[in-house]
């Protein structure tokens, strides 16, 4: 019998949520401030997922997010399907709780629609209750808008997923648990007669996987623990999706905080036990990091894409800005490789309040990344890289010079530093072009090196990448300029070139 191993998905695929339609599952997860957002990935087997598009093309209000807002946006989503439609609903801590639908997978979805307004929403599941007919709604509460934690809030919600029909009940109250904190993530399922919430708690790093059961919706619910570190290596297991296939196997996804590389994604066997009826996550409740496959039809190895030949100027599915875009920051030409406006900015010497800024996922496993870059622009302090960028960054890349030659650069930021600092020391580059690598080691840690025709040279110290705030350090190519005056800004001083952008591993 063939197994797999955990994570199943090795990057930043936070907060996940799955849902199985016939012999296909299809798993969203938070983006928070990243555009577009609600990614959708896809599998037949729960461990080889393929990223196959986006639910969300821009972030509502579009104004708030013409900037980044790294750890704001979409929050903890859940997706589920009914009445033959896929809908995603999600909290945006500072707005409420929003909700898309969509006839199939890929569209079209529509615009988001705000179900519930209100400062502190968050994480928010829905169910149609095929046994009453009734929908009902559970969200979770961020008490740095709100003031209020540790509490899951019940509605019941109009069968068209567009308003709630009322006030709102607290249905859980872990103050009242002893040993409970931080409850959060709901997903609410119905099963064997029962109203089920099965909702982490204890922090992303530290906390376990509860579970929740009430023959009324509004409660009262029991609990108990079904998911924990116990002697493990996976910390902080929890907030997930509980799907079942087609033959009655039950499974569950769930991330584990990993610091810089983020939220990455485990799979774990999951089963209802017996006359107690409540669910038994992995090994007795403890994670498993290798075990048998699920029982599904073969498919062949697969994972999200990361390489990119930019075809006619297109980037992948893979590929996310840091704010809602703009039209002429990526240009489709007629041949390959990727070109980059060199926007002008009052923030280039910040990578971090950037909004131009493509990113994709850190890998979880050491890897080489590399690109080819070409400077095509005569305007002094214009400058073009790769970057891994979170609370602090660091980047390579070329710049043209205040005596007209493009030099290699190689900087960094601190958390707290506004302005960049030298991490290498500048050197020319005659042709304005330069091949760019990064080595990433256990620990996130970064070795940046560049090949200006004479093979690669290391630059610069090691860079040990960070997260931010809830998000995990990302990959970044970005063309900028500096605004000389108020009226520049958003102005375009040339363009960079992309090209040949690979991950292999270590």
């Amino acid at each position: 019998m063939t197994t797999y191993t955990n994570p199943v998905l090795n990057a930043d695929w936070s907060d996940p949520d799955v849902v199985r339609v016939g012999d296909d599952f299809y798993l969203t997860a938070s983006s928070f401030g990243r555009v577009p957002g609600l990614p959708l990935l896809h599998s037949r087997n729960l461990v080889d997922w393929t990223l196959v598009g986006h639910a969300l093309e821009r972030l509502e209000p579009e104004e708030e997010f013409a900037r980044p807002r790294h750890d704001r946006g979409v929050w903890a989503p859940s997706v589920r399907h009914h009445d033959d439609r896929f809908w995603i609903f999600w909290g945006d801590p500072d707005h409420g709780v929003f909700q898309v639908n969509a006839p199939g997978i890929r569209g079209p979805w529509t615009r988001p629609h705000l179900v519930k307004a209100g400062r502190g929403l968050i994480d928010p599941c829905p169910l149609w209750d095929e046994e009453t007919g009734e929908a009902y709604l559970v969200h979770a509460w961020a008490r740095s808008r709100s003031g209020v934690k540790n509490r899951l809030t019940g509605h019941r919600m109009h069968p068209e997923g567009t308003a709630l029909l009322d006030e709102g009940k607290v249905i859980v109250d872990a103050d009242r648990i002893p040993g409970w904190f931080t409850l959060e993530g709901p997903k609410l399922h119905r099963h064997d007669g029962w109203f089920w919430i099965l909702a982490p708690a204890g922090g992303v790093g530290t906390g376990w996987q509860g579970a929740f059961r009430s023959r009324d919706f509004f409660g009262p619910y029991e609990e108990r623990i079904v998911l924990e570190q116990k002697d493990t290596e996976v910390n902080g297991p929890h907030q997930g999706a509980w799907v079942r296939t087609p033959s009655d196997e039950d499974w569950f996804l769930h991330f584990q905080q990993r610091g810089a590389y983020g939220r990455v994604v485990h799979l774990q066997p999951m089963r209802w036990d017996g006359p107690d009826g409540w669910p038994v996550i992995g090994d007795a409740g403890a994670p498993v990091l290798v075990h048998p496959r699920p029982a599904l039809p073969a498919q062949p190895p697969a994972a999200p894409a990361t390489d990119d030949d930019f075809p006619g100027g297109r980037y992948g599915r893979q590929w996310q800005w840091t704010a809602n875009p703009r039209a002429g920051w990526a240009t489709e030409h007629s041949g390959d490789g990727l070109r980059l406006a060199c926007v002008r900015t009052p923030d280039a010497h910040d990578l971090r309040r950037v909004p131009h800024v493509l990113t994709q996922r850190l890998p979880g496993a050491p890897s080489i990344v590399e690109v080819d870059l070409a400077l095509r622009t005569e305007e002094p302090g214009a400058r073009a890289g790769l970057a891994v960028l979170g609370d602090a960054y660091c980047w390579i890349g070329l710049q043209r010079g205040t005596d007209g030659r493009v030099h290699l650069v190689h900087r960094f930021a601190e958390p707290v530093a506004e302005a960049e600092r030298d991490a290498g020391q500048s050197r020319p580059a005659p042709e304005g072009r330069v091949r760019l690598r990064i080595e990433t080691a256990p620990g996130a840690r970064c070795r940046f090196s560049h090949d200006l025709g004479g093979g690669f040279e290391p630059s610069g110290p090691v860079f040990a990448a960070t997260p931010w705030r809830w998000v995990g350090a990302l990959l970044a190519l970005f063309a900028l300029a500096p605004a000389g005056h108020a009226h520049d800004v958003g102005e375009h001083a040339g363009a960079a070139a992309f090209t040949r952008f690979r991950i292999r591993p270590r």
